[in-house]
């Protein structure tokens, strides 16, 4: 492992994202909301560090192995995420505290979408386009954008592409070339933000508005520009692109790439967890919106639209809004919570566990059972027409165990804080999932919860993000043994 490979790459990294400070300095001056000297600050302590991490060490030149790619991912969100908090605390309105700003940062570098703040509709523009952009970067993954414009990390970019693509499946690359592979990932990603944009524009959003929740959209974020969400604009237009856009980007920006490549949409019907993904939504939306019409919750167009949308929302764990789903009468809310644990599809924005690893559970399930039936047997594991080996099969239930058990843990840690066994649970599978709302004392926002309890949920965060693995391996007395 060459830390001084790793320093000048992490360097260079931030001082990249201390360019991203610009388009919000700019909304400041056009929007004349006095923030610009917190962000030209903030712009100037992470270009300043990023060049003290770069220029000592920038004749280092070293191919990188799986674990410098670990190890530059794990620091390269961590240190983001805090320095990404700068204008948050630096900024007079909105007057976070450390672990708030903190909390603000990660929330929206991880798509989370949890926020501590309230009063947004007052909000200086600059500050709200800033969380937009946050879920924007974060969405596809800055490190993904690193690999593809920064020809200095050569050929050891693929150890950062691996251990930042969400999924079991994390070997297959949609080009020869890793470089060109992060590439195509980032144009279909801008491309589906600019249709986004326009769609909102064209229904009816201001273009700050417009702009603001096509990044958020499209990175499966939930952040908002009003108190209120997408219920703010209480059109009907711009619930439907919402969820479309929702849908999209919840699934594999691999087969996007594939479907663009050839001009035909049959890859998406072919896919097993697209398939299985769709279905699930299309199952989930129907149950809810007839609960909310059996119930007499709204009348008939209202139910229609409230349930498409939260359903929609809270399964691809996006979070935005546009009713109180946590006031829903009956399982619903809790049906809808459950749902975000299952998450997007591997290979997009989205967070959960992944579609891909709840089906190939599934099928290891049915396979258990027939052997009991069958003792001798010799099965395998086919999604579509893809055999599965055992290494994956077995590491999905890696995955899920660990999973199950980092989340009993941090429950536990929330509910020694003092939070009570609703909000705790939440609080803990939003955080982890990646959603951003949750039940109990967050369902509106985390501002109100102890300060600890925040700093668990930072964790969960990145552990949800960056898919568990990748930050536990760090642990392991062997990462670090020559």
């Amino acid at each position: 492992m060459s830390l001084r490979v790793i320093y000048r790459i992490l360097g260079i990294l931030l001082m990249l994202f201390s360019v991203t400070l610009v388009p919000p300095m700019v909304i400041s001056v056009v929007f004349e909301d006095r923030t610009l000297s917190a962000f030209a600050i903030a712009m100037g302590i992470t270009l300043l560090t990023g060049f003290l991490l770069y220029y000592p060490n920038r004749r280092a030149r070293k191919e990188l192995r799986n674990r410098d790619g670990f190890l530059i991912t794990v620091l390269f969100w961590t240190v983001l995420g805090a320095f990404g908090s700068l204008p948050f605390l630096l900024a007079e309105d909105p007057n976070l505290s450390v672990i708030d700003a903190m909390f603000e940062s990660f929330s929206g570098l991880t798509t989370t979408g949890a926020t501590v703040m309230t009063g947004l509709d007052l909000l200086p523009h600059s500050i709200l386009y800033y969380r937009q952009q946050l879920q924007w970067l974060g969405g596809m993954g800055i490190v993904v954008l690193a690999v593809a414009i920064l020809p200095t990390l050569g050929i050891g970019g693929m150890q950062l592409y691996r251990t930042e693509i969400p999924g079991p499946l994390k070997d297959s690359k949609l080009t020869p070339r890793i470089t060109e592979t992060a590439k195509a990932l980032w144009y279909i990603y801008a491309a589906l933000t600019l249709v986004c944009f326009a769609s909102y524009w064209a229904a009816g959003m201001s273009w700050f508005d417009a702009l603001g929740h096509s990044f958020s959209t499209v990175a499966v974020g939930g952040f908002s520009t009003h108190d209120a969400s997408i219920g703010y604009f209480d059109s009907a237009t711009i619930e439907m692109i919402c969820v479309f856009f929702m849908v999209v980007s919840s699934i594999s920006f691999g087969l996007h790439f594939a479907a663009w490549r050839e001009g035909r949409i049959s890859h998406y019907l072919r896919d097993p967890e697209t398939r299985f993904f769709l279905i699930l939504l299309l199952i989930l939306s129907c149950v809810t919106i007839a609960g909310l019409l059996l119930t007499g919750s709204y009348d008939d167009s209202k139910a229609l639209r409230h349930g498409l949308f939260e359903a929609v929302s809270i399964a691809t764990t996006t979070g935005f809004g546009v009713a109180d789903f946590t006031g829903w009468p009956g399982v619903l809310p809790m049906m809808l919570f459950i749902a975000a644990f299952i998450g997007a599809c591997s290979g997009s924005a989205g967070g959960g566990m992944k579609v891909i690893r709840i089906l190939l559970i599934l099928k290891q399930g049915a396979r258990e059972i027939y052997r009991l039936i069958h003792p001798n047997a010799i099965l395998s594991i086919k999604v579509g027409r893809m055999r599965i080996s055992e290494g994956v099969a077995e590491a999905v239930w890696g995955f899920f165990s660990v999973y199950l058990l980092l989340f009993v843990l941090m429950m536990l840690g929330m509910l020694a804080t003092g939070l009570d066994q609703v909000t705790a649970w939440s609080a803990v599978g939003s955080a982890l999932n990646n959603l951003g709302p949750g039940l109990g004392g967050v369902a509106t926002h985390f501002g109100d919860i102890p300060s600890a309890a925040k700093g668990i949920l930072i964790m969960a965060m990145l552990l949800g993000r960056l898919e568990i693995f990748t930050i536990l391996v760090l642990f392991a007395p062997a990462f670090w043994r020559r």
